[in-house]
């Protein structure tokens, strides 16, 4: 008979939710990085327009930082908290100083496709768990991301 966390999940379940959802922190942690380096640094014509926007997506992804952070406690596991752990775990690599508003919203693009595939992943995961609260999460994020990629790409497009 498996053991039964806290929340009534399998506690082996638990625990790979819980790994993968860190590696989804960590790539959150170096996502909110990069686009507050991209809202510090923008230049140009589109500076107004994205300096907003910017601001508005990071302070989207700290909210978003936290729940992920406080899923993983109520999984019962310790959220990674480091910027060296978050390196060695995320896909998304640190950005460089980039004040091109076309560039930073290509790296903004890419960074969410990371995060989306990997949302996929962690759906999966907490399908097999019967973890409904960490799928009613990632379903949330999923929607209104694919729903930002689709307005970063028609900005390019501009």
């Amino acid at each position: 008979m498996p053991t039964l966390n806290a929340i009534g999940l399998e506690q082996d379940k638990a625990i790979e939710l819980a790994e993968k959802l860190n590696v989804l922190l960590a790539n959150y942690s170096l996502f909110y990085q990069n686009t507050r380096g991209f809202h510090w640094n923008i230049k140009g014509e589109k500076f107004f327009e994205l300096h907003v926007k910017f601001e508005e997506l990071y302070n989207d992804l700290l909210l978003k930082i936290d729940e992920i952070a406080e899923r993983i406690l109520t999984l019962g596991q310790t959220p990674a908290h480091n910027y060296s752990d978050y390196v060695q775990l995320a896909s998304i690599q640190e950005s460089a100083k980039q004040s091109d508003g076309m560039l930073a919203v290509r790296a903004i693009l890419d960074s969410f496709q990371t995060v989306i595939v990997m949302q996929r992943e962690v759906l999966q995961l907490a399908s097999e768990a019967g973890d409904e609260g960490t799928n009613a999460l990632m379903s949330d994020y999923i929607r209104t991301q694919e729903k930002m990629v689709w307005m970063y790409s028609a900005f390019l497009k501009s």
